[in-house]
């Protein structure tokens, strides 16, 4: 896998994405083993969007593999004005070994990959959150033991992270209920292309309109903010809309008994979470963060090493 890109779930192998998985579950019994994999190795981490969890974790994670990060902020870069991506992208590919890249357009990160001659990982677009989807499918198997016998309800925006779970749901067999208003369903296209790869899985999908019918019988309940960053002008429009999406206890009495709650995070409790649901001994939001260290450092080496 060395010199690929990770940019999107649908660009893996099932086969692949296990072995990111194993690996992942591998470095987090035993990060000592791993410690020296990526000595004096340089990643490029280039941020357009505020970030805590995908900084921490890229930065903290190469240094665990013994590699460093140069971080690159807006005004450092300003894609696509202060220099073309792809200019940047053959800077970069000079200087250091990797590049992630956290921003607003998908495009300029396939650009940027196309451009480089290093990998390239999308630690988030406004289409996708592939590294986030790894973490929650990885949360999962800690979990549920099992990737192909689960039911996920994702109820909230059909946004970035709806679309890099549904892809994942489609590599690794699980059961995917979407519910979102009319309106806000994930991108048809990501819609299509999980529905005609789910047979070679397994997978299940539905996009649905009721939360309580995403929910019945559920293994995981997963929701996400109602707007976005970028979304920050609607989201007082966004908040009468989703009003009836929030997960709370009467969702969460549809979902099996033993159910996990997840979200990306931040979160907005009284929103599209219950404080009683957020924090109840049902949440593993923070195992879940955590768990993004533990994914980012396995695709730095399946990348990288």
């Amino acid at each position: 896998m060395k010199n690929k890109d990770f940019i999107s779930i649908r660009d893996w192998p099932a086969h692949d994405l296990n072995k990111l998985l194993s690996t992942a579950l591998a470095v987090k019994a035993d990060p000592a083993k791993h410690a020296k994999k990526l000595a004096g190795k340089a990643l490029a981490m280039i941020f357009e969007k505020p970030s805590l969890r995908t900084r921490v974790s890229f930065d903290v994670g190469i240094h665990q593999l013994g590699g460093f990060s140069v971080s690159l902020g807006q005004a450092e870069i300003s894609l696509g004005k202060r220099e073309a991506v792809s200019d940047v992208a053959k800077n970069l590919e000079r200087m250091v070994q990797g590049i992630m890249i956290r921003t607003f357009s998908h495009d300029n990160v396939k650009e940027m990959a196309d451009a480089a001659g290093i990998p390239v990982i999308n630690g988030l677009t406004d289409f996708s959150h592939p590294c986030q989807a790894m973490a929650d499918y990885m949360t999962i198997f800690e979990e549920k033991g099992n990737l192909r016998k689960v039911k996920v309800a994702y109820i909230g925006d059909g946004n970035n992270v709806a679309h890099s779970l549904i892809y994942a749901a489609a590599r690794f067999g699980s059961h995917l209920a979407v519910a979102t208003p009319r309106g806000y369903e994930p991108n048809a296209g990501v819609v299509e292309w999980a529905r005609n790869n789910a047979s070679d899985s397994g997978c299940k999908l539905e996009i649905l309109h009721d939360p309580l019918a995403a929910a019945d019988g559920a293994d995981v309940l997963y929701t996400d903010v109602w707007a976005s960053m970028g979304l920050e002008s609607e989201a007082a429009k966004r908040k009468k809309i989703f009003r009836s999406f929030q997960v709370n206890d009467a969702v969460a009495r549809r979902a099996k008994p033993d159910y996990v709650f997840m979200h990306c995070l931040p979160a907005h409790r009284g929103e599209e979470v219950s404080a009683s649901v957020m924090d109840s001994e049902h949440s593993v939001v923070f195992r879940q963060a955590e768990n993004r260290l533990h994914a980012q450092k396995a695709i730095l080496l399946a990348l990288m090493q």
